[in-house]
């Protein structure tokens, strides 16, 4: 099971390699887990929470994150 996990991440953070890690991929990841932090954070502190508003900043967050990772495409090793 621990090997499975292992091998998720390592395919999930690293280039078309599957050896090279990727920093873009782990900023954008780090970016997301940062905005739900800052949102549950932001409920807790007692604001309303307006979902259309969550939704079009998730979005927003996650599109920058494939949009960097296409304009650096080219850069990552392919052996």
């Amino acid at each position: 099971m621990f090997k499975k996990l292992k091998d998720l991440i390592l395919q999930t953070f690293t280039g078309k390699d599957n050896k090279t890690l990727d920093l873009g991929r782990i900023l954008w990841a780090k970016g997301v887990m940062l905005f739900f932090g800052l949102s549950i954070y932001d409920i807790y502190r007692g604001a309303a929470f307006d979902a259309s508003t969550w939704g079009v900043g998730l979005g927003a967050v996650l599109a920058a994150g494939g949009a960097a990772l296409a304009f650096k495409s080219g850069t990552e090793p392919t052996e």
